[in-house]
């Protein structure tokens, strides 16, 4: 079976698993912090479940990174890293707000760039998004791409959630010079939306993002031929772990990404 087919079966059974409880009680309870540093949810540990106990039971060789559950290695020869957020967008979830996804990414090697296969699958609807390095995106299995032509309306999204002022500052000519700013509150679901033109720029420059949040997303982005850099406006690439916190700029193409690194003075 092949890796993004692996993937993929693990995103449609937490999707079986958990599709019932967004904006139910019973998707919430606090069961502590999990590796990731946020608080654990019922959701959140249902939806590892699923994805552990189906690597289990195929006898997947790899390691998992968990949001909640850390690092576990489900095989004594792993062939790779499985990196996963059951539930990017706990809040939505639990809230029920209709925005939240499972992210899983294969990563080959012990970097961000070693990415080879990525699913998100949203769990509100099970449209299921797929990305193998070097054979482009897909959504429910037809291509996407990122928008190619010069929008009627151009779409920022802009993560402000928990942003220190310093932050906010800098972004000031991004807020200034876009009537049409979005933050939905799931990061590797709007990275998949971007990844089908949707949006056309998406900026996270908090330092608080965390390679579970990005890995799906991140080649999903790529695949779908936009570019993705971090804040120094280097490609975007990082060790796989925790202790690491990302900031990037994803645009649909390099004349508005050199216009948001103009506007941001990011220029070395």
């Amino acid at each position: 079976m092949k890796k993004i087919e692996v993937l993929e079966e693990a995103a449609r059974r937490v999707y079986n698993s958990v599709k019932h409880l967004p904006g139910t009680k019973e998707s919430a309870g606090d069961f502590g912090r999990g590796a990731g540093g946020d608080i654990s949810r019922r959701i959140d540990i249902l939806a590892e479940k699923a994805v552990l106990d189906y690597l289990r039971e195929i006898k997947f060789s790899c390691i998992v990174l968990g949001e909640e559950c850390g690092r576990i290695e489900i095989s004594d020869n792993p062939d790779g890293i499985v990196i996963m957020d059951a539930v990017d967008g706990s809040t939505n979830a639990v809230r029920g707000i209709p925005f939240s996804c499972c992210s899983l990414a294969f990563a080959s090697g012990d970097r961000l760039s070693s990415v080879t296969d990525a699913v998100i699958i949203d769990l509100y609807n099970g449209d299921l998004y797929s990305a193998s390095k070097g054979s482009g995106a897909f959504l429910n299995g037809n291509r996407i791409t990122v928008h190619k032509e010069t929008p009627l309306y151009f779409v920022v999204g802009l993560d402000l959630s928990g942003i220190s002022p310093d932050s906010l500052q800098k972004l000031s000519p991004i807020i200034s010079a876009s009537n049409h700013i979005r933050h939905f509150g799931a990061v590797a679901l709007e990275l998949a939306i971007f990844s089908r033109g949707l949006v056309d720029l998406f900026v996270d420059l908090r330092e608080k993002l965390r390679i579970t949040d990005v890995a799906a997303g991140y080649l999903m982005v790529l695949e779908a031929g936009g570019l993705i850099v971090d804040r120094n406006s280097r490609p975007l690439d990082s060790d796989i772990g925790y202790e690491k916190k990302i900031s990037f700029i994803a645009a649909a193409n390099k004349k508005i990404l050199d216009e948001t690194i103009e506007k941001l003075g990011l220029r070395e």
